[in-house]
């Protein structure tokens, strides 16, 4: 049986018998089918039928969907000659890295002559037939206020910046530029996070929706990968997130929502930093979930952020207080704020023994977690907090945290989101503000 007979055949089953078929072949053989994607693609990864617009790929990290993408965009380009495609990533970095050069990306996936040439100053690819791809920055929305296409791929839409509805802005003007050919259509793809525009895709009649898991591409994953990160991280809110592709709602009161969070995102500092401090939340006792450790800083531009979340889980006193240490030499902190209502000496004499050297300010909660975060959490309505990055655990508390006092997030206790509170309260509040503070 020549190869293409054979791809042919195996194409034509179903995907359980497509990978008992596989297992029974030689490499040599396996080698040969390599080119062709229909082979080695589970039924996730490819298009569905139906009379859709968009098709929105919402799954976990792993589950292939750049690599998904990628080759939707491929078969458009090939079978095409008048394709004009848009690439719309987070940033123009983010584009190329991912969606172009990146592992699965579309210089990485194409048999040899159907590889595009890809010309970086003009942001383009082009294919041998004349089918094209221009790159763009969903940062940037009025980069696609103009420019006409006739398919789209958008990558991480979950994650492109909330600031001022961006993301939103940019998905209406690639849309709006979206108009040529017979079909227009547009494939996203995206780990899910409660924002804007994911739930307004979710919403519309004519978007498809494959949702999935990174168990669902376990058989192309680095060996032992999936297992590992199901040990860390269980059935946490990050693990049905980031792993089952799941979408975790708003908790209803809540101090902060996610969509708060993501309005006041931003890829790294913008601004030098006055002063830098480390709120630390010791636990307990030995069987405590974790040690809050977040070092916040105040910027030059007048706002608070959120630099880093170096907290540790069921530390030792002197497993937390050398992390405690190393944080502040890594970000070169101007002082410690630790909470001590748990013996202000004990936690005195565990930092000291790790050889902070900086100011330690020892702070007594009078108050209950959740008053105490209703001024920080008013900072960020206010616009005057940053989170400079990613840090999934630490928002999870933070949309955990109630008004009136319960939390409703992952784990027994808000560690990370109270070593927040206290940081920001050092730098942002003052002391004439709750809590008190004790001297010594």
């Amino acid at each position: 049986m020549t190869r293409n007979r054979l791809a042919e055949k195996l194409i034509g089953l179903s995907e359980r018998q497509r990978k008992a078929a596989l297992a029974r072949m030689t490499p040599e053989q396996l080698r040969e089918l390599e080119p062709y994607w229909e082979i080695w693609a589970h039924d996730g990864q490819k298009a569905p039928p139906g009379d859709w617009h968009t098709w929105l790929i919402m799954a976990g990290r792993g589950y292939g969907k750049t690599r998904a993408g990628a080759e939707w965009v491929r078969s458009i380009a090939e079978s095409d000659p008048t394709a004009r495609i848009a690439l719309v990533g987070d940033s123009l970095g983010e584009a190329r890295r991912v969606m172009v050069e990146g592992p699965s990306g579309l210089l990485a996936i194409p048999r040899p002559k159907w590889r595009p040439a890809f010309e970086p100053s003009k942001r383009q690819l082009t294919w041998p037939n004349g089918a094209t791809a221009t790159l763009y920055s969903a940062g940037e929305p009025e980069s696609l206020r103009g420019p006409q296409h006739s398919h789209a791929w958008a990558d991480e839409i979950a994650k492109w910046s909330q600031s001022h509805g961006c993301a939103e802005a940019a998905w209406d003007n690639l849309l709006l530029g979206l108009r040529l050919g017979h079909r227009p259509q547009a494939v996203a793809t995206t780990t899910p996070r409660a924002v804007p525009l994911l739930r307004r895709l979710l919403g519309q009649s004519d978007v498809a929706v494959t949702r999935g898991t990174t168990a669902e591409n376990s058989d192309h994953l680095a060996h032992g990968f999936f297992r590992s990160v199901k040990a860390r991280f269980g059935r946490s809110l990050l693990a049905r997130q980031e792993l089952d592709g799941e979408l975790i709602e708003e908790i209803e009161g809540a101090l902060w929502s996610r969509a708060l969070i993501e309005a006041n995102r931003e890829e790294g500092a913008h601004a030098d930093s006055t002063r830098t401090v480390i709120g630390v939340d010791p636990p307990a006792s030995s069987q405590g979930d974790a040690c809050g450790i977040v070092v916040c800083a105040l910027g030059a531009d007048g706002l608070g952020r959120v630099l880093a979340d170096c907290s540790v889980r069921k530390p030792t006193p002197e497993r937390w207080a050398r992390a405690v240490a190393n944080a502040a030499r890594v970000w070169g902190a101007d002082r410690v704020v630790a909470e001590a209502n748990q013996g202000g000496e004990m936690v005195r004499s565990v930092l000291r023994a790790a050889d902070i050297a900086l100011p330690l300010k020892l702070v007594h909660a009078s108050r209950g977690k959740s008053a105490r975060a209703e001024p920080v959490a008013a900072l960020y309505e206010a616009g005057k907090v940053r989170h400079a990055g990613q840090f999934p655990e630490l928002e999870d508390q933070l949309c955990g945290l109630m008004a009136g006092g319960d939390y409703e997030g992952p784990g027994r206790s808000p560690d990370r989101a109270d070593a927040l509170v206290w940081a920001m309260t050092e730098l942002m509040l003052g002391q004439k503000n709750e809590p008190r503070i004790w001297r010594f």
